[in-house]
């Protein structure tokens, strides 16, 4: 199976948790790629059979500039079919609290994805919580995949 991890990071956590994602898949022999979603097309996303994007909530529950122009392209993109999960960091003080997890979750079930786990959502914390988070996600997500 071929998976692409498409993130935005401004702080470096929600790059982290990509990667992170992606350790733990690939210790199980899936095929990932990792890329920054200003140097990804959505269109390159229908070469893949699992999609999972991330991007940390900007302001009061806005999707981040830097995968906004990669947004846009997603609309256009129909993925039916395609197996999808989102995840980001985002701060609990706001009211929308890692609300850029549900707006991408939304835009994959609208281009036809089937969303396979509720979205991650990561309130800070130490590089290793954020990693050991992050191997548990990926897991649930093995664990799902399988299941289909």
């Amino acid at each position: 199976m071929d998976n692409i991890i498409v993130y935005a990071s401004m702080t470096g956590t929600t790059e982290l948790i990509a990667r992170s994602i992606a350790e733990e898949l690939a210790r199980s022999g899936w095929h990932v790629t990792v890329k920054d979603a200003i140097d990804t097309f959505a269109e390159e996303l229908l070469s893949y059979d699992c999609i999972l994007i991330g991007s940390y909530t900007w302001g009061d529950g806005e999707l981040a500039d830097d995968i906004m122009c990669f947004h846009e392209e997603l609309l256009a993109v129909p993925l039916s079919g395609k197996l999808a999960a989102a995840f980001g960091a985002g701060d609990s003080s706001y009211e929308q609290f890692g609300r850029a997890v549900n707006i991408l979750e939304e835009t994959l079930e609208n281009q036809g994805c089937q969303v396979i786990t509720p979205g991650l959502k990561v309130d800070g914390g130490s590089e290793e919580e954020i990693k050991a988070i992050s191997y548990s996600f990926a897991k649930k997500i093995k664990r799902i995949n399988e299941a289909i």
